[in-house]
C-alpha cells in the first residue's frame, strides 16, 4: 500500500494582510509605549506592507527612532518565503528606551523581484499602494544590540522581526 500526500498553498492578500497586521499590532504597541508612530498613519504601513508581500516586491522594512542619520530604536521586518517560518504573537518590544527628542522613522528595500520588474509594472505596483515612499539614505546601526525576536506567518511567506537598541 501506497500513500501520498501532495499539499499546495497560495499566498493571498487575506494571509498578506493577515501577517502585515502582526506588524500592525507591533507598531500600536510602539504608539502605547512612545507615542509614535501616528495612530492614523499605522493601517496604512499595515496595507502598504501587505500589498509588498503579496507581489514578493519586500526586502526588509524597518520602523523606528532615529538620533539624526543613526537608529535608537529600530524594529527590522524581513520577508521570508518558505522555510520553517513560525507565527508567533506580535509584542515584546523594548519599553525603557529614551527616545526623548527622536524622529520616528521608516525605510523600506525593495527584493530582487521589485528591482527585475520592468519600470511601467513598478510604477503601476506603486498606483496601489496607500501612500507613496520618498528617497532617502538608509539609516545606520551606531553601538548597540540586535536580537531576533518574532516570525510572523501564514501559508509559507512572512515576517521575521529583529530589534535594535542602541547603546
Amino acid at each position: 500500500m501506497t500513500l501520498s500526500d501532495t499539499r499546495s498553498s497560495t499566498f493571498t492578500i487575506t494571509d498578506a494582510r493577515y501577517v502585515a497586521s502582526k506588524l500592525g499590532a507591533d507598531l500600536r504597541n510602539l504608539y502605547a509605549r512612545y507615542g509614535k508612530p501616528a495612530s492614523t498613519s499605522i493601517d496604512d504601513y499595515v496595507e502598504e506592507i501587505a500589498l509588498f508581500l503579496k507581489a514578493g516586491y519586500m526586502n526588509t522594512v524597518d520602523f523606528g527612532f532615529k538620533n539624526g542619520d543613526s537608529w535608537v530604536l529600530r524594529l527590522r521586518y524581513s520577508a521570508v518565503v518558505g522555510g520553517q517560518l513560525r507565527d508567533v504573537p506580535p509584542g515584546r518590544l523594548p519599553s525603557a528606551v529614551d527616545i526623548a527628542g527622536r524622529s520616528f522613522s521608516s525605510y523600506l528595500r525593495y527584493s530582487s523581484t521589485y528591482r527585475a520588474a520592468t519600470a511601467d509594472k513598478q510604477a503601476a505596483f506603486k498606483r496601489t499602494l496607500p501612500f507613496q515612499r520618498s528617497s532617502a539614505d538608509e539609516p545606520s546601526l551606531g553601538g548597540g544590540a540586535v536580537t531576533s525576536s518574532s516570525e510572523y506567518s501564514r501559508n509559507g511567506t512572512g515576517l521575521s522581526r529583529d530589534v535594535f537598541v542602541a547603546f
